[in-house]
């Protein structure tokens, strides 16, 4: 039997991700006005207080290289599932702005974040400061950033210039080794993705322990993998302040609905 070939996937992200930002170099940025301070919104949302249940931060995305479609874009669903969420007790939300490979849009962000008064997480592949003036003109609160796509000194760059522009970084890592350079910086929330976005395969027990090593004094965050009650009530006996649950929510005919299922009286 042959060794199983596994995609790297981010790879290729990245690399389309390169020719897209400097083709945006051509054009014109949006004016960022950064006297309004996003971040303490943001950090007060996501922390968890003792005796609580971990916050959840409920995703919008339509569709991803490993499950293909998730949900069909119908006119107007940004707006009626970000509220949605909102209303089923999602401390914030996470909206995919990558096309081509998740079906979002830096429109979809702005949309969000006009409707809901939680903070909304930019969710992409972050490699350059415009992507970071773009989440900050489409109201964005939290920007996503992946130790895998920074690499040397990128990294603290990066998230100095989001918290330059009013906003949290959540910095995400996906193993063991990423967790210690995460932890090496001075992200205060800190997220492990229980999937590899390399092979997008998912191990939901080695992100549980990976997150059990962020200090009680950083915001930890639970990322993937979770779609049932159950797996939620098992999250929430570790570390984990916040949980990150897209596909599952965004499958269900009524994501709101599916929310309170999974929340359960943890709501």
């Amino acid at each position: 039997m042959g060794a199983r070939v596994v995609t790297d996937h981010l790879s290729a992200i990245l690399d389309r991700k390169r020719v897209e930002v400097l083709r945006r170099a051509r054009h014109p940025q949006p004016a960022i006005d950064g006297s309004t301070d996003r971040r303490s919104h943001a950090l007060a949302a996501l922390r968890r207080p003792a005796g609580a249940p971990p916050r959840v931060i409920a995703e919008i995305k339509r569709r991803s290289p490993s499950a293909g479609v998730i949900r069909a874009r119908e006119r107007g669903d940004v707006i009626a599932i970000a509220r949605a969420y909102e209303a089923s007790g999602a401390a914030a939300v996470s909206v995919l702005a990558d096309g081509p490979g998740f079906g979002g849009s830096v429109l979809d962000v702005r949309r969000a974040a006009r409707a809901v008064a939680r903070p909304v997480l930019f969710k992409e592949f972050v490699i350059d400061p415009r992507q970071i003036d773009l989440a900050r003109a489409a109201g964005a609160s939290l920007v996503l950033l992946l130790v895998r796509a920074l690499t040397g000194r990128d990294l603290d760059v990066m998230i100095d210039e989001v918290r330059r522009r009013g906003m949290e970084p959540v910095v995400e890592a996906a193993d063991a080794a990423e967790l210690s350079r995460a932890l090496r910086t001075n992200a205060t929330i800190v997220g492990v993705n229980a999937r590899d976005l390399r092979s997008f395969q998912l191990d939901g027990g080695a992100a549980a322990r990976a997150l059990q090593e962020v200090p009680n004094d950083r915001i930890a965050v639970y990322m993937s993998g979770v779609g049932t009650k159950e797996d939620f009530a098992r999250v929430a006996e570790g570390r984990a302040d916040a949980v990150l649950i897209g596909t599952e929510l965004m499958r269900a005919p009524d994501p709101g609905a599916r929310l309170r299922e999974i929340l359960g009286d943890r709501a």
